[in-house]
């Protein structure tokens, strides 16, 4: 492969995947997990089972586009649905979805854990979608024109949003005035019900924080351990597996320098579109990358959904492909397309890899990428040792750069902590902090008790906030065990708020 010696066009190539939006033209680089991030949330197929029937019903509330500013009385409408069946009004509490860069009803109908415990709780749910993303646009069709339309577009105008949407509850709907509401999310989601406890704790009594990497930004982790995580589940997965990833790179690079290396890589590979230069080998590098990266995301113990069937536990399936450690550059790479097929043809239905399958040209990818370029500014780096990726250092003044060039904004990468406290976040109570071991996310997450309250739940042979997703019959115990936990928390807190409300009366 030929190097380029420009440190621009290296980090660009390496670290970032291009986002193509058509609507605007142009593009945005991302990095790579927060990239995967979003693909998570935003593939309609991303589905499971649900163990009862989701019934709901749809509202919309007229939201501020402004909270914080005096200078203008524009409204927009903010969905939100509502599940009452087990509500009841005699100690009942509600549940609140704190939702995040996609549409509310795929967080709704991949949220199973809030459905199995309604009865329990005798709760009403509440999912409230994120403005910027959904049905919820301030300024509809244009609200990604331009950097002035998304100015609007933060954590903490969200986090109003959903202050002013329990208020409004608590005003309209006879009998919620004086219950408890529990924020809960998974990811951003989970970000965002831990931030709404700290700054609205007169609003949630607790939070449920699933899968949130509140300390993935600065340095309060190292900017490689992400990378590091996914290389751990695809080590523990299977003998060889990580380091045959790794010699694949080069075994790439070897490959796109012989005189047929394109045609033969687009061969090998099964690639539905041809490589014709090194650009376009460098989008295969990083499409495979983001594969990987998406499997231990979602490397659940059943058969799940996510842009493509996948099997149960779907990297120990890749890792099959990946036992042998001496053979060939060329035995190599048909060995990666056969683990990649595992991720792309489980169903046995493709005839040729599609490159762009895991990019999406909807308003929810373009609404992150906005927020990765101003607030949500996080940390990524390898160094091709310590993980299975080629090496590429985090150059956050390039990074701000292409934001620029895009949005014409440039990120406040210490906004975030200060904002919301970073690590001394110990004053604030009641936060449950869960992850899962094989999460990559798990590494900017809280992992340890921080308090007697702000506790952390860490899950054996879990990925990304799998204890949010309803019951299934291949739960491993942990995720029983954790969810049990939660559950237990959270009817502390209930019982807390009746006898706290108990003494006021």
């Amino acid at each position: 492969m030929k190097v380029d010696s420009k440190p621009r066009a290296a980090m660009e190539r390496l670290s970032f995947l291009l986002l193509v939006f058509l609507t605007l033209g142009a593009a945005i680089p991302v990095p790579l997990a927060l990239k995967a991030l979003s693909n998570l949330h935003l593939s309609t197929s991303f589905t499971s089972r649900p163990a009862i029937a989701m019934k709901y019903s749809i509202h919309y509330i007229q939201q501020k586009v402004d909270h914080f500013g005096f200078n203008t009385d524009k409204t927009f409408k903010q969905r939100y649905l509502i599940a009452d069946k087990h509500w009841r009004k005699d100690g009942g509490s509600v549940l609140f979805y704190t939702g995040n860069e996609g549409d509310i009803i795929w967080f709704c109908n991949n949220t199973g854990f809030m459905w199995d415990v309604a009865e329990e709780l005798k709760a009403m749910l509440v999912f409230a979608e994120h403005r910027y993303y959904g049905k919820s646009l301030p300024f509809g069709a244009n609200s990604f024109k331009d950097s002035r339309h998304l100015n609007f577009l933060t954590s903490e105008q969200a986090l109003a949003d959903f202050a002013e949407l329990i208020k409004h509850l608590k005003r309209t709907i006879p009998g919620i005035k004086n219950q408890p509401v529990i924020a809960l999310g998974g990811s951003y989601g989970g970000m965002l019900a831990a931030w709404f406890r700290m700054k609205f704790p007169h609003m949630v009594v607790g939070a449920l924080a699933a899968s949130a990497p509140i300390w993935q930004f600065g340095d309060l982790v190292p900017c490689g351990v992400f990378m590091e995580i996914v290389t751990t589940d695809f080590r523990k997965s299977g003998p060889n597996c990580s380091e045959n990833i790794r010699r694949s790179w080069d075994a790439i690079n070897r490959l796109m320098r012989t005189g047929t290396g394109l045609q033969s890589l687009s061969e090998t590979l099964h690639l539905c579109t041809p490589l014709k230069n090194s650009q376009d080998v460098q989008h295969l590098k990083d499409w495979i990358s983001e594969t990987w990266v998406n499997l231990a995301m979602v490397d659940y113990p059943y058969e799940s959904n996510f842009l493509q069937p996948l099997p149960a536990w779907p990297i120990k399936a890749v890792c099959q492909y990946l036992k042998n450690p001496n053979v060939s550059d060329s035995q190599l790479l048909q060995n990666i397309f056969q683990a990649l097929n595992v991720y792309y043809n489980y169903s046995g239905q493709a005839i040729c890899l599609n490159m762009s399958e895991t990019s999406t040209s909807s308003l929810g990818s373009l609404g992150w990428s906005y927020q990765a370029c101003t607030e949500m500014v996080m940390p990524f780096c390898t160094n091709g040792i310590d993980d299975m990726f080629e090496p590429q250092a985090w150059d956050l003044k390039e990074f701000s750069n292409d934001c620029f060039r895009q949005w014409g904004v440039r990120p406040r990468s210490s906004w975030i902590t200060t904002m919301y406290g970073g690590k001394n976040i110990s004053s604030h109570t009641n936060i449950i902090f869960s992850n899962g071991d094989l999460d990559p996310w798990s590494g900017g997450g809280v992992t340890k008790n921080i308090t007697d309250t702000l506790v952390a739940i860490t899950i054996p042979e879990a990925a990304h906030h799998l204890d949010l997703r309803a019951n299934n019959a291949f739960d491993p115990k942990t995720v029983l065990l954790a969810r049990s936990l939660e559950v237990r928390y959270m009817k502390q807190w209930i019982r807390d708020f009746h006898a706290s409300l108990r003494k006021r009366h």
